[in-house]
């Protein structure tokens, strides 16, 4: 019932850049802990392959309505594919990154990160007003 409510509400593709974010903190933040280790590549998760999933997973939700089988409707989680490819997009980026760029990344990422989540517990907000049905 939760899942039916929420699939087509903006709660999923928040919860997926959340998760995003997350990862990507651990990776940056390894990268500034070992920025002074000798032959230490920096790492990254590719913010374009990961936009690139997560709009095609949008695109899929949004074309493919509920599949009927013995009379339930059925709904595939495109997001799914998503949330396992974050693995694969992690890459070595091959440069001498200075510390400068690593904290400016991870700054980023964090605002990122904080804006999903004040989305999310507005659109939380606005569920629970309709639940109690006050306007």
């Amino acid at each position: 019932m939760l899942n039916e409510m929420f699939a087509n509400s903006p709660i999923p593709v928040l919860e997926q850049l959340v998760n995003f974010n997350q990862s990507r903190h651990n990776v940056l933040a390894s990268n500034i802990a070992n920025i002074d280790t000798p032959g230490y590549k920096t790492r990254d998760l590719s913010v374009e392959q990961f936009q690139a999933k997560l709009k095609d997973a949008i695109e899929e939700r949004d074309s493919a309505g509920p599949v009927e089988s013995l009379g339930d409707p059925i709904h595939v989680d495109p997001f799914g594919k998503v949330r396992d490819d974050l693995n694969n997009i992690l890459y070595h980026d091959q440069s001498n990154v200075g510390l400068e760029q690593q904290v400016a990344e991870i700054t980023k990422n964090h605002m990122q990160h904080n804006l999903a989540l004040t989305i999310m517990n507005s659109q939380f907000r606005l569920l629970q007003t309709a639940v109690s049905e006050r306007a």
